[in-house]
């Protein structure tokens, strides 16, 4: 299988969706022209498939095996991929690991265990890290939730997660608040190898990357890709001006995408990429159900507000 040796977890990396037919199975032809879409993007530096936007939690394990196949067909010769690792035990953690690796991908994205929801202490996260590094060689992007989740990892836990397991080269941050965050950037990026901080605060991202983040991962990259990478770069330049004017048109967007309950956020984002013309339904697997109509109204309307498409076009689409 192609793989991009040596990848770091770095830069714009969006997160794609999965398009499902009507009766709830995997539309993979929508998939392989949504991936093409989004691996069309410049500056982007890879791309995350069997996460939250494909709706992971509710596929099995051979589906998630055949999401990573369809990505490494469609777009693996160009870009490296990133696959998810949500697994509530170590052990089958460590089987999704070593099925990612078979299949081509070049990173981990390990989402937290949900028993840790109950309690958990610093032995019990590099337990599950320590299984996951042990199936795999590749580079580990951990996820970092709120602490008020219980399954977010506390100071002392994340920086001992680094230490004893030298491939987490990365965390996906949703911390969820600036001083915390900001204490991410500094203590992580400013080890030796640095451990890169990939925001995922897509509700405030220019304020996020401001403070100094290696990278973006983002759901609503399925959509503004071009947008996100666009910001990342400016700021990166220091050309506030010209961040500020792409974050006017992130703004109405992010308003729609991450409103309560933030479980409707990649159902939100399928309808806005049916209004776009770039998926033929916007279909999700319960427990998630159809968004009302005045809720994809509103989606309209932060469209035509971020520039995405036209009055006219809008009109077309109703």
């Amino acid at each position: 299988m192609p793989r991009h040796s040596h990848y770091v977890p770095h830069g714009v990396i969006p997160a794609v969706i999965l398009p499902f037919a009507d009766d709830l199975s995997i539309d993979e032809k929508s998939f392989r022209k949504h991936l093409q879409d989004v691996a069309a993007t410049d500056g982007i530096s890879a791309i995350t498939v069997n996460a939250h936007s494909t709706e992971v939690a509710s596929c099995t394990f051979d589906e998630q095996r055949r999401v990573l196949a369809i990505a490494q067909d469609e777009i693996g010769a160009r870009l490296p991929l990133v696959n998810g690792i949500w697994a509530d035990g170590s052990l089958e953690a460590a089987r999704i690991a070593r099925m990612a690796e078979e299949g081509g991908a070049s990173a981990l994205l390990v989402f937290p265990p949900a028993p840790f929801t109950l309690g958990q202490s610093p032995a019990m996260a590099i337990e599950h890290f320590r299984r996951i590094a042990d199936a795999t060689g590749l580079p580990l992007i951990a996820f970092q939730y709120p602490l008020a989740t219980g399954q977010g990892y506390p100071r002392e836990t994340l920086m001992r997660m680094c230490e004893e397991v030298p491939s987490i080269r990365a965390i996906k941050d949703w911390a969820g608040n600036v001083s915390q965050h900001e204490m991410h950037i500094r203590d992580l990026q400013g080890r030796n190898p640095a451990v890169n901080v990939l925001t995922t605060h897509s509700a405030w991202l220019f304020s996020s990357l401001v403070l100094g983040c290696n990278g973006l991962l983002s759901g609503s990259g399925s959509i503004i890709a071009d947008l996100q990478s666009g910001l990342f770069q400016a700021v990166k330049d220091n050309d506030l001006a010209k961040a500020r004017r792409l974050n006017d048109r992130i703004y109405p967007l992010a308003r729609v995408f991450y409103a309560d309950p933030w479980a409707d956020m990649h159902n939100r984002m399928k309808e806005a990429l049916v209004l776009l013309g770039r998926l033929p339904r916007a279909v999700v697997r319960p427990p998630l159900v159809k968004l009302s109509r005045a809720e994809i109204d509103r989606i309209r309307d932060a469209l035509i507000e971020a520039r995405l498409m036209s009055r006219t076009s809008a009109r077309n689409a109703a």
